[in-house]
């Protein structure tokens, strides 16, 4: 007996509706990137492993999927390193790619490549699939697509205000309404490090401090002093836990809290500036939120931090996030060429909209007509019909099959119903006499008879 195939963990199957749905996501995500005037680019799905390792940190370089060398992999390996059984050592002989881990470091590798046929600043759009080996679980998954908007060689903070209104504007046209956009910048965290005496462990700091709303105050206090970071610096780090107000009122907050550290007034300096210019500038239907809690791989990003969560009362991490990173090409050894870009999370995206029930009704509709098929002679009347309506655009499609009994045609209409097609067109014997088709409007369960000669009379009705 044949085994029952299956599908690796952490990857799907997409039904003919689900393709639909994520289409509709990705056009509208698209559109959207081409009128913000992003241009499309597309990497391999596959790297060589030297430019993925070691750019994600150790938690990265384990989630990235390796591909084994082709052909007898492991003659490259002697005993000594085989028998001491170091899966690092042995993976660098057996295995010179890898698969994706994210778009952005591929992007690097891809602006630096190509950096003599590019326009600067260069503003670039990808949306592709990637993989980690990470555990699934909901809205996590080793096989997912990104949707990527980065643009590069412009310290402007202006790039950042666009990217905001580019959430808001995706966010807008899915109906997703309330979206909230969460705002930071990676020098406010280093200046609260500073002036609270725990600069050395800032990394430590910031990590803490990012999972206020998973394990609370005390939860976060308890881990900081697990790494190190005394009483003292994380009583003066207390008004953090509790920043409340207006987005002016807590950025005034950090502005006195910070006035003692350079790096960390730039930051307030640079968040004032955009969340001013988009309150002048106005948002559709997304709010935009300071939150000093939020810090997004802070060894990535050196500027402003986007992390956007979906509308109230849908349970589901972040929808989006981003950043801005000053030197990220400089790994490939471009230096000074800064970045910003900001992420869709397409998959957590989905499940949102289908919570809600945000998907246009008609989404699945995969037919708008569907031809009986009564008989050879009626067949080819039909397809001549049929090849009318496509050329018009309209989706329609004839029952390969002709029925010979009423159980027959009443298969064909279940195929209609299943289909959720709102025409059926009928070309049968009496038809053919009067060069007509008779068309059965099933929603509203009509029937009308039109020429064929008058075939647009029905078709202006579509």
């Amino acid at each position: 007996m044949a085994k029952k195939p299956s599908i690796a963990k952490g990857t799907r199957d997409f039904s003919p509706s689900e393709v639909v749905k994520r289409n509709y996501i990705f056009d509208i995500i698209k559109k959207n990137f081409q009128t913000y005037g992003f241009s499309p680019i597309e990497t391999p799905s596959f790297e060589n492993s030297d430019t993925l390792m070691g750019k994600y940190g150790e938690e990265g370089d384990r989630l990235i999927f390796k591909i084994l060398n082709s052909g007898d992999f492991l003659s490259k390996v002697d005993e000594a390193t085989y028998f001491r059984k170091d899966s690092n050592t042995i993976t660098s002989k057996i295995s010179e790619k890898a698969l994706r881990y994210d778009l952005t470091v591929p992007f690097a590798r891809y602006v630096v490549m190509h950096q003599n046929e590019i326009d600067f600043p260069f503003k670039r759009y990808q949306i592709q699939p990637v993989w980690r080996a990470d555990r699934p679980q909901k809205g996590r998954f080793r096989e997912f697509f990104q949707c990527d908007a980065d643009v590069v060689g412009s310290n402007s903070l202006l790039q950042e205000v666009e990217l905001v209104q580019l959430y808001d504007a995706v966010f807008s046209e899915l109906k997703l309404n309330g979206a909230t956009i969460k705002l930071n910048n990676r020098k406010i965290l280093a200046g609260i490090a500073e002036v609270i005496g725990a600069k050395e462990n800032l990394i430590d700091f910031t990590v803490a401090l990012d999972k206020l709303d998973k394990i609370g105050e005390e939860g976060v206090k308890k881990e900081m002093l697990e790494k190190g970071i005394s009483e003292a610096s994380i009583e003066k780090a207390s008004p953090l836990f509790n920043l409340t107000g207006t987005n002016v009122e807590q950025l005034d907050a950090l502005e006195k809290l910070l006035s003692s550290s350079e790096e960390g007034s730039k930051g307030v300096e640079e968040l004032r500036f955009i969340i001013e210019t988009v309150s002048e500038l106005g948002l559709q239907t997304a709010t935009l939120a300071i939150d000093v809690t939020l810090a997004r791989g802070l060894n990535y990003y050196t500027g402003a931090i986007f992390e956007v969560g979906a509308p109230e009362g849908v349970k589901m991490g972040s929808i989006g996030g981003g950043g801005r990173y000053d030197d990220l090409t400089g790994i490939f050894g471009l230096k000074d060429v800064s970045g910003v870009g900001i992420s869709f999370g397409l998959d957590r995206i989905y499940l949102v909209i289908e919570e809600l029930g945000l998907f246009p009704e008609a989404i699945d509709q995969s037919l708008e007509v569907l031809f009986m098929n009564s008989g050879e002679k009626e067949a080819f009347e039909s397809l001549k019909l049929l090849t009318l309506f496509r050329k018009k655009g309209i989706k329609a499609d004839l029952y390969p099959d002709s029925a010979k009994n009423q159980k027959q045609e009443n298969k064909q209409f279940k195929f209609a119903k299943n289909k959720n097609v709102p025409f059926i067109i009928i070309i049968g014997e009496d038809e053919l006499k009067n060069a007509s088709f008779t068309v059965k409007n099933i929603n509203e369960n009509t029937q009308e008879t039109y020429s064929l000669a008058k075939a647009e009379d029905f078709i202006s009705t579509l």
